[in-house]
């Protein structure tokens, strides 16, 4: 058994949160983060350990293997390769699938989300507008879109994109939390919460959500409040472990200089 020391960042969900948080703490925005955001799809199909995906690679990649050009076999392929942290390969196997299938929107929309989850925003974006339109718009990948965007530092655009999504699935926690997490972004700390705690009212909650929400309310230097919250999906000892080490990153000298330096602002979209 792992201690808590071993993972202390495991309470932040949002890797790009995490990727973020010296920047949100100082003030300024960030490009410089991997390819996750909350609930939203751009992370592996589900929390199932590599382990549990083995099955379904062995079965789906013989299907491929048989017939490449079978779209219902090539995405299951891709969707465990990602399950087992082979994104490159399902990269590769998307990118020849959406050759083949240039107006599958199915197809589109996993390429887009491969692409981003390899770093490759723009493509990203801009197959991901493919994937839907206007007079049929996707709001799962609406908030891809948005969450793309907020990789590429551009927050506003991110938010018009999460708010448009919203009117399709109004309360919907995966958007919001990608809304909440971006207002975190531009340092609007207090629209971040907000919208973060609608998200966690939500029934059923995903433990994701709350975890962010417990980092962006340590964020304004409420831990106490914030390790309650991290306890309700957590150890006590991991979430004290989790907030212990949130307030070492935001007690470090140059984010102080810098907190110092810089007036907090809020988002403008």
């Amino acid at each position: 058994m792992r201690s808590s020391r071993s993972r202390p960042a495991r309470l932040f969900a949002s890797a790009a949160i995490l990727a973020a948080v010296a920047a949100v703490a100082a003030g300024c925005q960030t490009t410089q983060s991997t390819a996750t955001t909350g609930a939203v799809a751009l992370t592996p199909p589900d929390d199932r350990p590599p382990a549990d995906w083995r099955p379904y690679l062995d079965t789906y990649s013989q299907q491929y293997r048989a017939d490449p050009s079978n779209v219902v076999a090539a995405l299951h392929y891709a969707q465990a390769l990602r399950g087992t942290g082979q994104r490159a390969q399902a990269l590769a196997v998307l990118e020849r699938l959406s050759i083949k299938n240039p107006y599958n929107k199915t197809v589109l929309a996993e390429y887009g989300r491969a692409l981003a989850e390899n770093g490759d925003y723009q493509q990203a974006y801009d197959v991901l507008g493919r994937a839907h339109s206007q007079d049929q718009p996707d709001w799962h990948i609406l908030s891809a879109q948005g969450a793309v965007l907020d990789q590429m530092g551009r927050h506003a655009e991110a938010q018009r994109y999460y708010r448009t999504a919203l009117k399709i699935v109004p309360n919907e926690p995966s958007v919001l939390s990608n809304l909440g997490l971006s207002y975190a972004l531009t340092h609007d700390l207090p629209d971040a919460e907000k919208v973060l705690r609608q998200a966690a009212a939500q029934n059923p909650v995903d433990p994701r959500v709350r975890q962010n929400l417990a980092l962006v309310v340590g964020l304004q230097g409420r831990f106490a409040e914030a390790q309650d919250i991290a306890s309700s999906d957590l150890p006590p000892e991991q979430a004290a472990a989790n907030i212990a080490y949130l307030r070492q990153m935001l007690a470090r000298p140059d984010l102080q200089k810098k907190k110092a330096g810089v007036r907090p602002r809020n988002n403008q979209s």
